[in-house]
């Protein structure tokens, strides 16, 4: 990924983060409270923006230097946002229990975006 790919997608995703914050906070409501699922969805756009705010970091990095680990970082990030976010979105709205069980994959992502993260610093900065 470029970093102007990477910095368009954090602000694509912070968008929505702040959509689906305040859709749920007032248009699912009644949908969350019955499902017993307000924490949840919450705790889905909590690490959603988290990881939005990460993603613009790397991009914004990506623009003064150069190794792929800031590349994959972004996919990793990317890619537990959809997987952990994602699942707990569709677990909260449809209460379909065993969406619970591939989340964990999703905060692998999230752990593997820090590692390279980490990993691009200390190699490139």
């Amino acid at each position: 990924m470029t970093a102007k790919t990477v910095i368009i997608l954090a602000g694509v995703l912070g968008a929505l983060s702040v959509g689906l914050g305040a859709f749920g906070a007032h248009g699912l409501e009644a949908t969350l409270t019955a499902n017993g699922r307000i924490e949840t969805y919450e705790t889905a756009v909590k690490y959603q923006f988290y990881h939005t705010l990460a993603l613009l970091l790397v991009g914004l990095i990506m623009l003064h230097t150069n190794t792929p680990y800031f590349s994959y970082a972004s996919w990793a990030f990317v890619a537990g946002i959809l997987v952990f976010s994602g699942s707990l979105y569709t677990l909260s709205l449809t209460n379909i229990t065993w969406l619970g069980a591939i989340t964990p994959i999703g905060g692998l992502a999230f752990i593997a975006g820090w590692i390279f993260l980490l990993i691009g610093a200390n190699k490139a900065l």
